[in-house]
Order: C-alpha cells, then structure tokens, then sequence
C-alpha cells in the first residue's frame, strides 16, 4: 500500500466531504487558530483545483494566493473572503454560545 502525504489526503477529503470542510473551517475560526486556518485552506485550495485554478477564480495572482496561505500568511478579508468564494463558501457572522458570550 502506497503512503500517501497528509495534505493530498486531507484535500481528498475535503473535496469529497464539502460539510466537512464546513465544519472544519467553523471549528478552526471559532478557536481564532490563524497556523490552523492557513494549513486547512492550503489543502482546500488542492482540493478546489490547485493554486493557479484557486487564484484566477479568486481574481488573485497566483504569487498573491501563495504569499497569502503561506505559513507567515496574514490574509486581509478581502483576499480571505475572495479565496473563500472561489470554493463555494463565504464568512458569517454568528452570535457566541454560552456564558462567555458576554465576558
């Protein structure tokens, strides 16, 4: 059997399971995890088709896409929000649960 690398199993995975990617990137932000976000956007961005594809659909260079995911990537929103649509998905908003909502 054939080792495979992390990423290119999670892409799989996340390609396959949209709700999952979902749930994953709600998760990720909920806990505010910027090194997190970045690596689970890396591998939807090889599941979405690979930079180049992610880029032009996000009207980003791809060297702007690299630079933004890289691991000292620091996205603005706008090139967050325009990654996101690339893949079908968008930011919300959502009130905070529990008694720590208003601390």
């Amino acid at each position: 059997m054939r080792d495979r690398a992390h990423d290119d199993a999670m892409a799989e995975m996340l390609r396959e399971d949209p709700a999952y990617a979902v749930q994953l990137l709600n998760s990720i932000l909920e806990e505010g995890d910027q090194s997190e976000l970045l690596i689970t956007l890396r591998q939807m961005t090889k599941a979405f088709g690979g930079v180049p594809t992610v880029a032009e659909t996000a009207h980003l260079s791809a060297t702007q896409l690299y630079r933004t995911l890289s691991p000292d990537g620091n996205p603005v929103l706008s090139s967050l929000s325009a990654i996101l649509k690339a893949m079908g998905l968008r930011l919300a908003v959502q009130p905070m649960r529990g008694p720590s909502a208003h601390a």
